[in-house]
Order: C-alpha cells, then sequence, then structure tokens
C-alpha cells in the first residue's frame, strides 16, 4: 500500500496549502475553547460565558482542547487568554490549522486500517493496478472527500479526526472485535453528541451480534442470551462516560453541562437551511402565506418568517409549527424498520454501515436544529459500501453530489470560490469515473456512470443551480431584494435529492429481507 501512503501525503500538502484561506466563526470558538480548558479550572468549564461561544461539547473532547492548549502555549500564549476575544494572530492561526491537520492522522490511520483489513481485494487489486484497485479507490474517495475539505480545513472544524474515531470503531467491528469497537463508539459520543444519531444502530447490531447466537438457519436464538457478554458492553461503555462526565457528576454540574449539550430554544433549522424535510415544510409555509394572502384569506401582514435565515424559535404562519418533541418522534419513526430490519436481518458488519446510514439520514432529515455540516455523518460511511452492490454505488455518488453541493453556502467568500468548485468538479469526476470502472459502466452521451437519464438530468441541473447562485442571482440584483434566495433554492433543490436517496436506499436494504422470505 505504497500508493495509499503516498496519496496520504499528497492530501497532507495540499490541507497545508489551503491555510491562508477563509475562517469561519468555528475558528474563534475552539480558540475560545482552547483558552477555556487551558486558564480556567474545571468547575469552571461549563459555567464560562465571557465569549458567545461557550463550550458545548461533551466532556472528552474538552479534554482534547486542552490537551491542545499544553502545546497553543507554546506558540502564541495570548491565544490562552480568555478576554482576548477574536484573537487571530499568525503564530494562533498557524497553530489551529496544524492541529487539524495533525489530528486528521486518525482518520488516514483509519482508513488504512479499512483498506487494509475489511476490503476484500479482487484480482485487479492483487495485480496492482492502481486505477482499477477497490482498495485505493476507497482510500481516495475518504482521505480526500471533499466535504471534508471544504469544512475542516476552510471552514474550520475537527469533523476528520471525529470521523476517523467512529472509522476505527467500524473497524474493529469488521474484526469480530465487539468490544473494542462498542469503546471507541463510546469515545466518538463522548467528543461529539451528533454522532447520537447514529447510536440505536450500534445498540441493536452489538446488542444482537455479541450477546446472542444464531441458529443454523440464521434466526436468533433466544435462549443463547449471555449476561456475561452483556456485562461486558456495559461496562466499557458505562467506564467511558464515566470518566467523562464522573468529575462534572461529583461537582453536581450534570444538569449545566447537559444543558450546554442540548440547547433546544434554538429553532427548527440551522441558519444555513440543512436540506431536508423541513426546509420543504418551511418553502410550503412560505407558498401557502403568499397565496393567503393574495386570496386575502390572510392579512397582509402574516408572513413565513422562517425563510428568514435567522437561528431562532419561529413560528410557522399556516401549517403546524414544529416543536422539539414532534421531531424526535418522527426521527424515531424514520428509524425504526432499520433497526428491526437490523435484528432480524444482519449479515455482517455491511448490515451495521447500511442502518448507521439510514440513521444517519433520518436524523438529518427529520431531525431538530440540523447542522447542513451533519450530512458527513452519512457520506462517509456510506463511502465503505461503494465496491459491494451497483445500486448503493449508484445513490453514492447522487447523495454525494447533492451532499457535497449543500455546503457551498457555508463558503461564500470570493476568494475561495475558485477552490471550493475545482474541488468539487475534481472529486465529482474521480467518483464517477472510479464508480464506473469498478461496476464496469463507462460514460455514455447524456447518462453519467451508473445514472439513469432522469438521475443525470437532476445531477446536472446542479450547474444551472450554482450558475444561478453565484452570477445571475446578483447581476439582477435580487441579493439586495432577496438575499436568502439562493441558500432556500439550494437547499430545497438538494432536500429533493437526499430525500431520493434515503427512500431508494431503504426500499433496497428492506427488499434483501423480502428476497430471503421469498426463496424460503
Amino acid at each position: 500500500m505504497a500508493a495509499f501512503w503516498f496519496l496520504a501525503g499528497a492530501v497532507t500538502c495540499f490541507k497545508a496549502l489551503l491555510l491562508p484561506t477563509y475562517r469561519s466563526t468555528d475558528f474563534e470558538v475552539h480558540r475560545n475553547w482552547l483558552a477555556i480548558t487551558h486558564s480556567l479550572e474545571l468547575k469552571d468549564w461549563y459555567v464560562e460565558k465571557t465569549s458567545q461561544w461557550t463550550l458545548d461539547y461533551p466532556p472528552l473532547f474538552a479534554w482534547f482542547e486542552y490537551f491542545l492548549s499544553q502545546v497553543a502555549v507554546y506558540f502564541d500564549p495570548e491565544m490562552l487568554v480568555i478576554s482576548n476575544l477574536n484573537y487571530s494572530s499568525d503564530a494562533t492561526i498557524l497553530f489551529q490549522w496544524l492541529s487539524v491537520i495533525v489530528s486528521d492522522f486518525v482518520f488516514i490511520y483509519a482508513t488504512y486500517r479499512f483498506c487494509t483489513q475489511c476490503v476484500k481485494l479482487k484480482k485487479k487489486d492483487e495485480d496492482g493496478d492502481i486505477f482499477g484497485s477497490h482498495a485505493l479507490i476507497l482510500a481516495v474517495l475518504l482521505i480526500g472527500n471533499f466535504g471534508l475539505l471544504i469544512v475542516d480545513h476552510i471552514h474550520f472544524q475537527y469533523n476528520g479526526f471525529l470521523m476517523g474515531v467512529m472509522l476505527l470503531s467500524i473497524v474493529r467491528i469488521y474484526e469480530g472485535r465487539l468490544v473494542s469497537g462498542a469503546f471507541w463508539f463510546a469515545i466518538l459520543l463522548n467528543l461529539k453528541h451528533i454522532y447520537l444519531y447514529i447510536a440505536p444502530a450500534y445498540f441493536v447490531y452489538l446488542l444482537r451480534c455479541h450477546c446472542f447466537n444464531n441458529s443454523p438457519d440464521g434466526r436468533i436464538q433466544w435462549k443463547s442470551f449471555s449476561i456475561k457478554k452483556f456485562t461486558q458492553l456495559a461496562f466499557v461503555v458505562l467506564f467511558v462516560f464515566g470518566v467523562s462526565f464522573g468529575p462534572f457528576i461529583y461537582l453536581g454540574q450534570l444538569p449545566q453541562v447537559l444543558s450546554r449539550l442540548f440547547p433546544f430554544k434554538r429553532g427548527l433549522c440551522h441558519a444555513y437551511w440543512a436540506p431536508n424535510i423541513w426546509a420543504l415544510y418551511n418553502v410550503a409555509d412560505k407558498a401557502a402565506t403568499v397565496a393567503g394572502v393574495r386570496m386575502k384569506l390572510l392579512n397582509s401582514t402574516s408572513t413565513a418568517s422562517m425563510t428568514g435565515g435567522l437561528v431562532q424559535v419561529f413560528n410557522h404562519t399556516v401549517l403546524p409549527s414544529i416543536s422539539p418533541q414532534v421531531t424526535v418522534v418522527f426521527t424515531a419513526a424514520a428509524m425504526l424498520p432499520s433497526l428491526i430490519h437490523l435484528w432480524f436481518n444482519t449479515k455482517g458488519p455491511q448490515s451495521l454501515v447500511r442502518c448507521i446510514v439510514l440513521c444517519g439520514l433520518a436524523s438529518f432529515i427529520f431531525g431538530w436544529h440540523v447542522h447542513e455540516k451533519a450530512i458527513l455523518l452519512t457520506i462517509i460511511p456510506f463511502t465503505l459500501l461503494i465496491a459491494g452492490k451497483k445500486r448503493d454505488a449508484q445513490l453514492f455518488l447522487i447523495l454525494s453530489t447533492v451532499g457535497h453541493y449543500s455546503l457551498f453556502p457555508l463558503i461564500f467568500t470570493q476568494f475561495e470560490n475558485p477552490i471550493k468548485l475545482l474541488l468539487m468538479i475534481v472529486f465529482s469526476i474521480y467518483a464517477f469515473s472510479s464508480l464506473g470502472n469498478i461496476h464496469g459502466i463507462t460514460w455514455r452521451p447524456l447518462k453519467l456512470p451508473l445514472l439513469s437519464t432522469l438521475e443525470t438530468l437532476y445531477v446536472a441541473g446542479i450547474v444551472i443551480l450554482e450558475c444561478y447562485n453565484s452570477a445571475v442571482h446578483y447581476a439582477l440584483g435580487l441579493n439586495r431584494k432577496v438575499p436568502f434566495l439562493p441558500l432556500l433554492l439550494t437547499s430545497v433543490y438538494c432536500s429533493v435529492g437526499i430525500l431520493y436517496c434515503w427512500v431508494r436506499f431503504y426500499w433496497i436494504t428492506l427488499k434483501d429481507k423480502i428476497k430471503k422470505h421469498k426463496t424460503t
């Protein structure tokens, strides 16, 4: 796998070239967390509020920031002063970018382990054909993932590090080390609680495969339940949570920590609308409001405030307003069939990955205050399935293209526009070409590899949408009248594709069980 390490080195060097690019408010968020964990006692970490960017990640990530701060002090001690809001000296910028690049090696290592230990090599892999190697194609699509590059190394976050921990837990499960997989996933939950989205998949799979045995026909043997194995899993998970939250429980601060982790006072949608069902719901409410005013069923002061693009709690004007409890019910209902299917139709670790994708999509589509960046929580594990079924590769291409394009509004500065466009084009061309090569389908007139004509037209529509968003909207002077329109169009257009992928992938997954019943 010499080619793998060459790839890793090349991508790492490219990340270093992005150092002078735009920095989002997340840069200041993490600088402030460095200052909090370095300058204050433990009891003050989740109480401090000098900055509006208070610490709102689980305790293990706070400790991650603390250990980074022990190195940061040698770059510039002033970055660790809490009162130095929006501090960004050259040394501070250099350290924080380097911290992301270095922590990404967790993801690189986990990818290496998956590609060398978990991917079933085929003959052209063994022959060393770089362009035909399934393992190398997988490595390129993971390490060179467009979303991770722009979100972590332009916008600024540590998603690569976190995805690396997630991938490492999956690798352990592929290797049959289920308790170790549970340990790493528990670590992940205590680094960032967004991974609660996929926790039900882990719970069902680990309980089913570690604590129960199968009969010769593949059915569960209920009497085989092992209390000892269940205790092993419970001990590992409780130990990690105890180490993470224990000090704050001792200090009597657990309610305060939880209030930071789950701020339900935020609105249904994030300022940058995630392309999910609620984006369509908001637009439907706006359309109904406009129609109601024109038909004189509503007074002219009625507005659908949700289309303002702000992070606040708003009421819908015509349609029923959505509460956090409603989103929880919808999300749970959307997950349930995949969890039941996983319980009764487990076919090895790939079944877990499929359920992770479905749970991630259910949470993304129906969750409360979903960040658009959460689509990466689905795209990354979906990548692990691309060399298997042709239909999986087909949906991955649509989901990754649409999901990655939905991240464009995050990078809105003029200097970075050519960078994000070029990266998106290169990644997409490689993805379509390499997966077409794997599944024996090449480029055809009016059809992208693996896609139907309608799917090709939908994906091609992104080009038209981007032309409007980046040029036509401003040429018409609409940026002053309706500045939120490009974001609305992007969210609505991409939500259609993501919903399509979710429904199709669900059907493909559940259909395996239907076929099994027909043949028995």
